[in-house]
C-alpha cells in the first residue's frame, strides 16, 4: 500500500487506490490527490476586528457527529485507559468467557504480531482485552461492542479483518463500512500500519473519487468505503460479490444512523451476505435507536457494553454573575480572571459571532486564547486542541462543538459565557452538564462561573432545580469576595 510521510508527525496525505504495501510500485492513474483532505466545512479565520462574520454565525453551532467522531481519532492517537466498567452479555451464557493479557496469548501470526507492537501496542486494552478472544474465535462469532475513540477499538477489528484473510485468493474477502471518506481513510491508516508486514495483504477503498469501471476484476482483499459507494460497487457496478465476504465490519454506528439513507444503504449489503460470515458493530453509543439498528444488522451477537459514565456536578462549585450585556459579561469575566489562580480555562458561547467577538476581546487584552468553532476543519480543530493540552495557550474559547469527549486535566474553571438553550429557548440541560463536566474530572474539584442577562435568570433557576445543586451569586466588583473563591 502507498505509504504517506512528510517527515515527523507531518504526513503527506494522498489516497492511494489498491496499492500493494512494500513494493512501491504506485501507479499514476490509480493516485487521486487532494488537499485538506479531513477538512469538512471551509475554514473562516476571524481578523482582529471580527469584520469576517457571516450569517451563519448568529446560528448556534450545531455539533457534526461524524466530524466529532474524527476529530476524537485525531486526538487520540495513542490508547486511553477507559473508566469504565465493561459488561460482556454472550449468546451463549453456558460457554467460558475467556479475556487475553497479552497480544502473544491469541496465537497470531508472526507477520501481525510484529505489526501490532511497531504500532506501539504493549498489551491490549480493556476492551481488546474481552473482545479480540470473540473476534478471533474459530468458528467466528458476531459481536456488539461499544467503545469511544482512543480505547483500541479500531486495531481490534483491523486484527480481525488481516486474520481473516486467505491471501492465496485474490478477491474482496472483508468489507468495512464508514460513515464518511475521511474515518474510512483513518481506518484503511490502521490496516496499513497493523499490516504492514503483510506483504500479500492488499485494501481498496470504495469511497467517492474512486471510479472504477463496471467490470473490473478486484483482487484486492480488504474493501473498506462508505455505504453508497459500496452499495453501487456490489449491486450496480458488480464489482464485489458479497457472497464470499467473511468479515463485515461496521463502525460508527450511532453517526451512521445520523445520516439519511445510510442505515437502509448498510442493511440492504447486510442482507446479501453469507450466513457464516462475522459481523462486528461498534458504536460510541447505544441510544435506543442504536440498539434497535444493531440487533437488526447483527444476528445472534456477543455485546460488550461500557457502564455508563455518571457525569457529577458534586465536585464543581458552580456560581452565575447577572450581566447588562456581553461588554458587561466580558468586564466580569475579567475580574474573576485577575481574582483567581487558574490553570487552563474554557468559555462556552452559543453563536460564533459570540466567540469571535471574545477571542478578538481578550487577545486585544493581551491574554492567550485560542478559537474553536464548528467552521474549522477537523485538522484546524485537532491542532487547536493539542495546542491547548500542551499549555500554548490557557483559555479555549468555543462553542458546543467541545462540549463533550474532550478531557484536558489541567481544566479548573469552565465559563458559560452564555447558557445553553434548545430550539425552544428552554435550558438545554445535557449540554449544561458536559460544558460544565469539561471541569471536575480526574477527581479533582472544579469551579463554573453563568454569565447571564437578567432576563436568563429563570432559566439558570430552572438548571439549577433539574440537577439539584447550588449556584450563587457572585458580585464581580467585589475583588475581596472573588479571591477567596478556592476550588
Amino acid at each position: 500500500m502507498w505509504r504517506g510521510g512528510g517527515g515527523e508527525g507531518k504526513p503527506r496525505w494522498r489516497v492511494a487506490w489498491g496499492v500493494k504495501w512494500w513494493r512501491g510500485d504506485v501507479f499514476s492513474n490509480l493516485i487521486h490527490p487532494r488537499k485538506n483532505l479531513r477538512g469538512i466545512r471551509s475554514t473562516t479565520v476571524p481578523n482582529v476586528d471580527g469584520s469576517n462574520n457571516t450569517e451563519d454565525d448568529d446560528e448556534d453551532d450545531v455539533v457534526d457527529l461524524a466530524a466529532n467522531s474524527l476529530l476524537n481519532k485525531l486526538i487520540r492517537q495513542s490508547l486511553v485507559e477507559s473508566s469504565h466498567r465493561v459488561e460482556v452479555l454472550q449468546k451463549d451464557p453456558s460457554s467460558p468467557l475467556y479475556s487475553v493479557k497479552t497480544f502473544e496469548e491469541l496465537r497470531l501470526k508472526e507477520e501481525l504480531l510484529k505489526g501490532i507492537y511497531a504500532m506501539g501496542f504493549n498489551r491490549p486494552s480493556k476492551i481488546q482485552e474481552m473482545a479480540l478472544p470473540m473476534m478471533l474465535a474459530h468458528p467466528p462469532q458476531n459481536l456488539i461492542a461499544q467503545s469511544q475513540s482512543g480505547t483500541g477499538k479500531t486495531a481490534a477489528f483491523v486484527l480481525a479483518m488481516l486474520s481473516r484473510v486467505n491471501t492465496l485468493e485474490l478477491f474482496p474477502q472483508c468489507l468495512c463500512l464508514a460513515p464518511t471518506y475521511e474515518l474510512a481513510l483513518q481506518t484503511g491508516r490502521v490496516v496499513e500500519r497493523m499490516g504492514k508486514f503483510c506483504v500479500d495483504v492488499q485494501v481498496m477503498y470504495a469511497i467517492r473519487g474512486n471510479h472504477i469501471p463496471r467490470g473490473t476484476d478486484v483482487t484486492k482483499q480488504i474493501i473498506i468505503g462508505t455505504p453508497g459507494t459500496v452499495l453501487d460497487w456490489c449491486f450496480k457496478r458488480k464489482l464485489i460479490d458479497l457472497t464470499k465476504i467473511r468479515v463485515f465490519v461496521l463502525d460508527e454506528a450511532d453517526v451512521m444512523i445520523d445520516t439519511q439513507g445510510f442505515s437502509d444503504q448498510s442493511i440492504r449489503i447486510q442482507r446479501a451476505l453469507p450466513s457464516e460470515c462475522q459481523m462486528l458493530l461498534f458504536s460510541a453509543t447505544f441510544e435506543d435507536s442504536v440498539w434497535q439498528f444493531a440487533e437488526r444488522i447483527i444476528p445472534d451477537p456477543n455485546v460488550i457494553k461500557l457502564r455508563k459514565e455518571e457525569l457529577t456536578l458534586n465536585n464543581i462549585r458552580q456560581y452565575y454573575v447577572l450581566c447588562e450585556n456581553r461588554k458587561d459579561k466580558y468586564q466580569a469575566l475579567c475580574n474573576i480572571y485577575g481574582g483567581i489562580t487558574i490553570g487552563q480555562a474554557i468559555i462556552f458561547c452559543q453563536t460564533r459571532r459570540n466567540a469571535k467577538w471574545l477571542t478578538v476581546e481578550m487577545m486585544q487584552d493581551g491574554h492567550q486564547v485560542s478559537l474553536l468553532s464548528g467552521e474549522l476543519t477537523v485538522d484546524q480543530r485537532a491542532s487547536i486542541i493539542q495546542r491547548f493540552r500542551d499549555g500554548k495557550e490557557k483559555v479555549l474559547i468555543t462553542t458546543n462543538v467541545c462540549a463533550r469527549g474532550i478531557d484536558v486535566k489541567q481544566v479548573t474553571i469552565v465559563v458559560n459565557f452564555d447558557l445553553p438553550v434548545n430550539q425552544a429557548e428552554e435550558p438545554d440541560y445535557e449540554t449544561y452538564l458536559h460544558r460544565i463536566g469539561r471541569t471536575g474530572r480526574f477527581g479533582k474539584k472544579g469551579l463554573a462561573f453563568n454569565m447571564i442577562e437578567v432576563d436568563k435568570l429563570p432559566l439558570l433557576m430552572k438548571i439549577q432545580d433539574h440537577f439539584n445543586s447550588s449556584i450563587k451569586q457572585l458580585d464581580p466588583e467585589d475583588m475581596d469576595e472573588i479571591e477567596k473563591i478556592e476550588y
